[in-house]
């Protein structure tokens, strides 16, 4: 395997929605990102009409796939709950590692949800909630702690959690993520110590396992998520290894879920029960083989990047990540005019990820996870869990490094141009 890049250092959060980048002048908040997500819409609409050919290259399964037999009676929220709900929960149990007589589980509209509905359940208004990850939390981890009236106390690794929760007077939850946004990943040990600790002091852990869920045991050999002690834990089936629907998986103590349901359900957030035959498909259907089989097929698109743009190409032991300040000067490096430098530089790395993102949906029909969450979890351009059915489909590894090298030829052609970038990104009315 591949030595990992250096993790990047954990940033302080830029905005009050808690963003760990910084927002642009182009895309400053949720409203403009969705503005983005709009025209990014609007070419798939475009090459859908055209006939051409389109390719879900975020690593996500967001689709609703149901059992081939699938009874239409049953796609309707006033039975399938009833009839699904025993399997769902037995699957859910078993996909996460916790036991029938000690946990329960909760299924969200999506992982964000889950993750919400935890932190209102665990944290008390005005006390501290330590955040402790690779790098940093995912910003749905601080609007939750936010909105709970909590205060974030973010930390990086076992060591400097262990430090700022003894520093700490009142703690009333730990938010522990396995696998960061960034793909670099804590060891076993400092999870069993991170657990450790906080429940030396009687403070409830929340896991926010997004795609740690299955990347920790099936690549590294960890236990599941529950396994190690979290006293709550969600995950999401849209993410490495299952086929969606994008919703939110929560399990964890009995008495901790039965709390978070009742608060979904005065929110809103409960996955409808209509789906809960794809989700009963989803987990029974789930292979580890499936997670390291996207893993490899992966590595051979993030050696065909490095090949192709350098070594500024970043890699963990999981995916290939483009970061957005190494975009950024790699369109000033191929900006056609040395004069007009200072507007290029101007972009934020978020925007120049975004340009780089925009032309590969429009010009290859390439759909990259940069337009999967809004706003996204990082600056970067992930390159993460890609079928190789996927990049057969759309001509190999190679074929996709070349699309990714011509669109940041096309970026850096109008990335000294601020109105250009704006009109590329949020259209001729952004």
């Amino acid at each position: 395997m591949t030595t990992p890049a250096a993790a990047p250092a954990p940033p302080e959060p830029a905005d009050p929605a808690g963003l760990p980048y910084a927002p642009g002048a182009i895309l400053a908040d949720t409203a403009s990102h969705l503005a983005k997500l709009s025209e990014a819409w609007e070419h798939i609409r475009r090459r859908r009409a055209a006939g051409l050919p389109l390719y879900n290259t975020t690593g996500l399964e967001r689709r609703l796939a149901l059992p081939e037999d699938q009874d239409p009676w049953l796609l309707d929220d006033e039975w399938a709950g009833a009839v699904y709900d025993t399997e769902v929960r037995s699957l859910g149990l078993a996909h996460l590692g916790g036991t029938s007589d000690r946990h329960d589980v909760l299924v969200t509209n999506r992982l964000t949800a889950a993750l919400y509905v935890a932190m209102q359940v665990t944290v008390r208004p005005g006390s501290s909630v330590v955040a402790v990850s690779p790098t940093y939390s995912h910003p749905a981890v601080a609007r939750a702690v936010r909105d709970a009236g909590g205060l974030l106390v973010q930390t990086s690794g076992a060591a400097a959690f262990a430090a700022a929760l003894a520093d700490l007077d009142d703690v009333s939850a730990v938010v522990l993520t396995r696998l960061a946004v960034t793909y670099d990943a804590l060891g076993e040990a400092d999870l069993r110590a991170i657990v450790a600790a906080a429940h030396d002091r009687g403070v409830p852990v929340v896991v926010d396992d997004a795609g740690g869920a299955r990347v920790g045991p099936a690549v590294l050999g960890q236990p599941h998520t529950l396994e190690f002690g979290a006293d709550l834990g969600a995950t999401g089936l849209d993410k490495y290894g299952l086929d969606g629907p994008r919703v939110g998986l929560l399990g964890g103590r009995a008495d901790l879920v039965a709390a978070a349901r009742a608060r979904a359900f005065e929110l809103g957030a409960e996955c409808r029960p209509m789906l809960y035959p794809a989700v009963a498909r989803s987990l029974g259907g789930y292979r580890p083989e499936r997670v390291r089989e996207l893993v490899a097929s992966t590595r051979e698109v993030g050696g065909e990047l490095r090949e192709r743009l350098g070594s500024w190409v970043e890699e963990t032991p999981f995916i290939t990540r483009l970061p957005g300040e190494g975009i950024r000067a790699e369109l000033l490096r191929r900006a056609p005019s040395s004069a007009a430098l200072s507007a290029a530089a101007g972009l934020a790395p978020v925007e120049a990820t975004a340009a780089l993102a925009m032309l590969l949906l429009r010009d290859h029909g390439l759909l990259t996870v940069h337009f999967a969450g809004m706003p996204p979890g990082t600056s970067a351009l992930l390159v993460k869990f890609l079928p190789a059915e996927t990049i057969a489909a759309l001509g190999g590894a190679a074929a996709f490094a070349a699309a990714v090298d011509s669109s940041l030829d096309r970026a850096a052609a109008i990335a000294t141009d601020t109105g250009a970038v704006r009109r590329l990104l949020l259209g001729d009315d952004g």
